[in-house]
């Protein structure tokens, strides 16, 4: 397949993340929904595609999705409305395919201990050097993970399948106080922060204890 500019629509980026969720092609899915291949490069690429009802229906079902979601109709929903499968399975995951899962970057969410009690709270991380790393400001909540034992936490949920997956990271955490190590953190983060602002502190969890668990639909 060649290489392609990132998708910048809505639908464009909903659709694209879908079939990269189910590993598929861009020809894969073309083939699926009866479309020609070109034609949906131009819907993940172009911002203002607006592709009729029929074809959304034929790629949402290609996709095992829904048409309201590759418009964004649950984007404000938190995860997990969906019905559980009729035979559900829990799958303990090893080692090597949680590092794949926490993959080098994404957002995950940390908790820690606040003046109000416990909180657990979503950052931007990177995977460096077999650590876990996040930005935060010096007063936001994230920061307050330095210098104790903590616990890390990404998951996805395919709503369409009722499956999903979590990793656990277990293991202290500290400030990186070496400049030159920040300026480095900074030039490798594959995004800023979501939250914007100025967020200068970096916090590396060092896992001690890796763990992990999959839901298939039977």
């Amino acid at each position: 397949m060649t290489q392609a500019s990132a998708p910048v629509g809505d639908i464009g980026r909903r659709l694209a993340l879908r079939r990269q969720e189910l590993g598929l092609t861009r020809e894969q899915v073309a083939e699926r929904a009866g479309i020609a291949p070109g034609y949906l490069q131009y819907v993940e690429e172009q911002p203002f595609a607006s592709p009729g009802p029929t074809c959304l229906l034929r790629v949402a079902q290609a996709l095992e999705t829904s048409v309201p979601r590759l418009r964004g109709a649950d984007a404000g929903l938190p995860p997990g409305l969906g019905e559980a499968a009729d035979h559900p399975s829990l799958i303990p995951l090893g080692l090597r395919e949680c590092l794949t899962l926490l993959s080098d970057h994404g957002v995950g969410r940390v908790a820690v201990t606040t003046d109000d009690g416990p909180a657990i709270v979503p950052v931007n991380y990177v995977v460096t050097d077999g650590a876990v790393v996040f930005r935060t400001a010096p007063s936001a909540a994230p920061s307050l993970a330095a210098d104790h034992e903590v616990a890390f936490e990404v998951d996805r949920i395919d709503e369409a399948l009722s499956e999903g997956w979590s990793v656990l990271v277990l293991g202290p955490a500290a400030a990186v106080t070496e400049a030159d190590e920040r300026r480095d953190l900074a030039d490798r983060a594959r995004t800023g922060p979501w939250a914007g602002g100025d967020r200068p502190v970096w916090i590396r969890i060092e896992p001690r204890r890796v763990t992990g668990r999959r839901i298939t639909a039977g």
